[in-house]
């Protein structure tokens, strides 16, 4: 009875074991690796700056989306080596021979202590100068303070950043693995089965663009017409689309969702990325706002986005316009009447 329990017993520990092995054997994926730790890149960014993006680029690429032997068996997810590290520490092949690595209790500590260590060295200040979402310039910025010995090492943290989208984090939007979205309807054409991401803000619709798009190409893929595009996104003629922009498919809206009263201004935002930041109407936001169209807001400023600033002098051109709508308004009114009326008439004879 005896040999027959310490037989059970082996068979079942070497099941376990099994299990184990087979769980450790197998790979993350870079989506599963984004999944997991895009909300640690993010809070690290409201907490310190640096761009959602680029840590988590950086995460993926140092500890190959987390299959890395420093991440497996140090939680290491960014190769910061030893230094003047007072921690816990691992051995490791790198540039050298047995380098010294610091080990942490957990990722989140590994993802804290990789903001600290930025913010803490000389080289890296004038990154902490760039807008928040230059990932570019923070790529080429890292680069060129040497984090990395690869002399490609900011064109490896782009082409991530790029290949996955990325930069949505860095400008707030939510992204998935999903790799198609379903849109039934957008502006009345019909758009199904999009291999494209759709995202959705203020009820509406908007895509963030990639280095290859093209108002052409964007236009022909969504139905729209040659001039919606750029209307929409209040863009100029000569207006260049950039990897990372936000481009609404919809008309942008009089004032921002539920719950979005008021945006306090950061170092770098202007109000058209503030509009677009929202999906509010550009001229709206001004208006709300009793600024001067063209003018820029301060650090820190309140900005309003759902009711309009109140007992204050309302810019002479934000009177003009109003003005200009209402005769506009009374002029289509009249317009429409008079072809009623040419019909009716017309009916009668």
């Amino acid at each position: 009875m005896n040999k027959y329990l310490l037989y059970s017993l082996q068979i079942i520990i070497c099941l376990k074991l099994s299990s184990v092995y087979s769980q450790t054997a197998r790979k993350t994926t870079r989506q599963e690796y984004i999944d997991s730790y895009k909300e640690l890149a993010e809070r690290e960014m409201k907490r310190t700056g640096i761009p959602a993006s680029i840590t988590l680029a950086q995460g993926i690429l140092e500890s190959g989306d987390g299959n890395s032997r420093l991440a497996r068996k140090a939680n290491n997810h960014f190769g910061i080596k030893c230094h003047d590290w007072k921690g816990k520490k691992i051995r490791h092949d790198d540039d050298h021979n047995n380098e010294c690595f610091r080990k942490y209790k957990s990722v989140y500590d590994s993802y804290r202590d990789h903001s600290e260590f930025l913010a803490s060295k000389q080289r890296y200040a004038s990154l902490f100068e760039l807008e928040p979402t230059d990932y570019k310039g923070w790529a080429d910025g890292l680069k060129k303070a040497g984090y990395a010995t690869s002399r490609d090492y900011h064109k490896a943290l782009i082409k991530i950043i790029e290949e996955n989208q990325l930069y949505a984090l860095d400008q707030g939007v939510e992204i998935s693995g999903e790799t198609g979205t379903q849109l039934a309807s957008v502006n009345g054409f019909e758009n199904i089965g999009l291999s494209r991401k759709i995202y959705e803000r203020n009820r509406i619709k908007y895509i963030i663009a990639n280095k290859s798009d093209t108002y052409y190409g964007i236009s022909e893929e969504f139905d729209l017409l040659p001039w919606e595009l750029k209307k929409y996104n209040e863009l100029t003629e000569g207006s260049k689309i950039d990897s990372g922009q936000i481009l609404y498919i919809q008309p942008k809206r009089n004032k921002a969702e539920a719950g979005k009263k008021t945006h306090i201004v950061k170092e770098g935002e202007t109000m058209y990325y503030i509009s677009q930041l929202y999906g509010i109407k550009l001229d709206v936001l001004y208006r709300k706002n009793l600024m001067e169209k063209s003018s820029e807001p301060e650090v820190s400023q309140k900005l309003q986005l759902r009711k309009g600033l109140k007992g204050a002098k309302v810019p002479l051109e934000h009177k003009f316009k109003e003005l200009k709508e209402k005769e506009d308004k009374k002029t289509q009114l009249k317009e429409e009447e008079e072809i009623i009326f040419e019909f009716d008439f017309e009916e009668e004879e």
